[in-house]
C-alpha cells in the first residue's frame, strides 16, 4: 500500500507561480513514475505531467514551457513548479504513482489539491 500527500495548492493571480509537492510513503516503493493530473468541473481528468525514475518527463501540451516536474527519488517526492499560471489552470490536482511492489504493479492517487488562477 502506498499514500501520496500533497501540498502547496492555492490562491494565486493570472502570472503567479504555485509550487506543488508529492510526498509517498509505503514499504517496498519501486516506483516507476510519479505524476500529476487534474480535473476542471465538468471535465474529464486530464494528464499534466509525468516523470519516470530514470528523470524521463512528459508535459501536456497545454503547460510546456510553463510548469516544471521535477522528483527527488531519495524522499519519493515530486513536485511540480507552475509559472504564469493562466485562469484555464484552475482545478483539482492530484498526484499519482505507478508502483511496483511485492503484489505486483499499481497506481495510485493523492486526495487532490486545488489550485485556483484567479485574472
Amino acid at each position: 500500500q502506498v499514500q501520496l500527500v500533497e501540498s502547496g495548492g492555492g490562491l494565486v493571480q493570472a502570472g503567479g507561480s504555485l509550487r506543488l509537492s508529492c510526498a509517498a510513503s509505503g514499504n517496498n516503493l519501486s516506483i516507476i513514475s510519479m505524476g500529476w493530473y487534474r480535473q476542471a468541473p465538468g471535465k474529464q481528468r486530464e494528464l499534466v505531467a509525468v516523470i519516470s525514475r530514470g528523470g524521463i518527463m512528459n508535459y501536456a501540451d497545454s503547460v510546456k514551457g510553463r510548469f516544471t516536474i521535477s522528483s527527488d527519488n531519495a524522499k519519493n517526492t515530486v513536485y511540480l513548479q507552475m509559472n504564469s499560471l493562466k485562469p484555464e489552470d484552475t482545478s483539482v490536482y492530484f498526484c499519482n504513482a505507478d508502483v511496483n511492489s511485492l503484489t505486483g504493479r499499481s497506481n495510485y492517487w493523492g486526495q487532490g489539491t486545488q489550485v485556483t488562477v484567479s485574472s
